[in-house]
């Protein structure tokens, strides 16, 4: 069996997502693929048949369906014309959001499971449709503070399924564990251009060093050095964009004083480097 892997790409680096219009005729089918952004799609006319591994979804107007982060997916077209938004959860999050938005890119986790809701919740599918609305509307129009806006309403969205999970697919579990990481999370946030090893994390915790790396993976969603520079490059990217420093000048504010390493750093999580990075955004919208 042919499996296409398709790699998203983004309009506008700082809005980490994918929504858009699509229309098929009668009678296609499509190739099995998957992506490692969550999608959804809404069919405003007609019809698709999707299969999500070994489920099929029949959809007609007015249907929503969501698949997970690498999910295989094909479908079948009825004269279908719907909305297509694929997007990263994690993208979106920051240290108190991130555990639950990681639940929706976690690959253990199949999604669509999770189209229950639609069928059983009303107010639910129509607050997500509402979401889903909003965000195409935004990236249409891109107004003012449109990527804030953006950013807001997918947090609806997410919110919307976690709250409506009367199954608890997406367990919340894990939230005592998250308090217990507490202190380490806060520290990151608060001193970005801090070193912090392993061992010292798990000392603020007062957890052993082993149990510590296994717990903070389990929690979080990835491992804590990950995280560190996770978190680290996403500040870079904020000091590059609204200050007038160097890329090695915003390499150091982040702790990161070897050039080579803040630039692999930088090109794992954005796919880019630095200067490629701020290019882009410095032509964006010209």
């Amino acid at each position: 069996m042919y499996i296409y892997h398709e790699k998203v790409k983004y309009e506008n680096p700082l809005v980490p997502l994918k929504i858009f219009m699509h229309r098929k005729v009668d009678g296609v089918w499509n190739d099995w693929h998957c992506h490692k952004q969550a999608e959804m799609l809404y069919i405003l006319r007609g019809g698709l048949d999707v299969f999500v591994e070994k489920r099929r979804y029949e959809l007609r107007d007015g249907d929503l369906i969501l698949i997970g982060s690498n999910q295989l997916h094909r479908d079948y077209s009825r004269a279908a014309e719907y909305i297509v938004f694929q997007f990263d959860s994690s993208q979106y999050s920051d240290s108190t959001t991130m555990p639950y938005f990681n639940l929706f890119m976690d690959s253990r986790i199949a999604l669509d499971e999770l189209n229950y809701i639609f069928q059983e919740n009303g107010n639910a599918r129509q607050d997500v449709i509402a979401c889903l609305l909003d965000i195409y509307k935004e990236m249409q129009n891109k107004g003012f503070g449109y990527e804030m806006a953006v950013s807001l309403h997918i947090r609806r969205l997410l919110l919307a399924l976690l709250r409506s999970d009367t199954r608890k697919l997406l367990s919340a579990k894990h939230q005592p564990d998250l308090e217990r990481l507490r202190p380490v999370l806060d520290y990151i946030d608060k001193n970005p251009g801090a070193k912090m090893t392993i061992k010292e994390a798990s000392r603020m915790v007062n957890i052993s060093y082993s149990h510590f790396v296994a717990y903070f993976k389990k929690v979080i969603g990835m491992s804590f050095v990950d995280y560190f520079n996770y978190r680290r490059i996403k500040m870079a990217e904020r000091i590059l964009l609204t200050e007038d420093v160097s890329v090695e000048e915003a390499g150091v504010r982040i702790g990161m004083e070897n050039r080579g390493h803040f630039y692999r750093m930088f090109r794992k999580f954005n796919g880019c480097s630095p200067k490629e990075f701020c290019k882009k955004m410095k032509g964006y919208g010209q």
